[in-house]
């Protein structure tokens, strides 16, 4: 199991942007997919994005292509979420969350989570 601490989620006018960040504990860090989800009141849990362990590939849902990114700084055992051009349905809960098989994460099969950072997008 692995130990998420997330944080940077607030609230940001349409347009704008904002970065999250996951911490996580272990020294077999790089071993571990990681990736994005978000809920948003009343709405099931919804992919945003994963990430390899080497940081070398990449998915995003469909409703945040090219306005998110993802990436991960190993050494520092942390993954981040640039959010950028912000649209107000972007408003949710983000979640961080790790697995060992990135294809079962990004199917919402993970065990390990974040505890939520609420982001919130004002228009």
């Amino acid at each position: 199991q692995v130990q998420l601490v997330e944080s940077g989620g607030g609230l940001v006018q349409a347009g704008g942007s904002l970065r999250l960040s996951c911490t996580a504990s272990g020294r077999t860090f790089s071993n571990y997919a990681m990736g994005w989800f978000r809920q948003a009141p009343g709405k099931e849990r919804e992919f945003v994005a994963a990430i390899s362990g080497s940081g070398l590939t990449t998915y995003y849902a469909d409703s945040v292509k090219d306005r998110f990114t993802i990436s991960r700084d190993n050494p520092k055992n942390t993954v981040y979420l640039q959010m950028s051009s912000l649209k107000p349905e972007d408003t949710a809960v983000y979640y961080c969350t790790a697995d060992w098989v990135l294809n079962k994460l990004r199917a919402g099969g993970s065990r390990d989570w974040g505890q939520g950072t609420q982001v919130t997008v004002s228009s």
